[in-house]
């Protein structure tokens, strides 16, 4: 992995049996790597479309990733098992979960990277949703960059649709930012993942 990162073993495999079913059956494709830091924490921050966004982006980086799960998955046996193994957290939904938030900005502090969804859910749809507080809150508290991210075409999976992400240019925090600065953050990097 070129830096000195070191990740959980469940992780490594469960992304290497991920990066060989991508690229056997999907013909994956990924661009932009070259605007993710070789180091340091940032955010990486795409749109949501799938169950399999987590493991794309997992799986097309050079670094591992840490992320946050919904708490029910913990509970499901070996899933939760599982889970726990490969650098995710669990997160409350429907709440402020502070216990995930400390676990969020503790691992920035680490200098790792974070991947968050600035809608904060998966759209329905395949387009791209409203923004949230969450992702731009945590990059503006941490002090540290959103990577904005496109993901296409996992919602089309079942029928071996060829998959991409691009990664996007660090959208930077303002360095004296308010409350409304976070929202406004989390729609500048959906804007950006728009654009790419």
């Amino acid at each position: 992995m070129g830096n000195k990162e070191k990740a959980p073993f469940m992780y490594l495999l469960v992304r290497q049996i991920h990066r060989i079913i991508f690229a056997a059956f999907y013909r994956w494709e990924i661009k932009g790597l070259e605007n993710v830091p070789a180091s340091g924490a940032a955010i990486i921050a795409p749109n949501h479309i799938s169950w399999f966004d987590p493991p794309i982006v997992s799986c097309a980086l050079r670094r591992p990733i840490n992320f946050m799960a919904k708490k029910e998955l913990f509970d499901i046996p070996v899933v939760g098992a599982v889970i726990k193994r490969t650098n995710a957290f669990p997160v409350k939904r429907g709440a402020m979960d502070m216990q995930a938030m400390r676990n969020a900005f503790s691992r920035l502090e680490e200098g790792k990277l974070l991947l968050m969804f600035p809608e904060g859910t998966r759209s329905k749809n395949g387009r791209i949703g409203e923004a949230r507080a969450g992702a731009g809150m945590v990059a503006c508290n941490a002090k540290v960059p959103l990577i904005p991210a496109k993901i296409e075409d996992t919602d089309k999976m079942i029928k071996f649709k060829r998959v991409k992400i691009t990664f996007g240019k660090p959208i930077y925090p303002p360095e004296n930012f308010t409350k409304d600065d976070y929202v406004a953050l989390s729609q500048k990097a959906l804007d950006a993942v728009a654009k790419l």
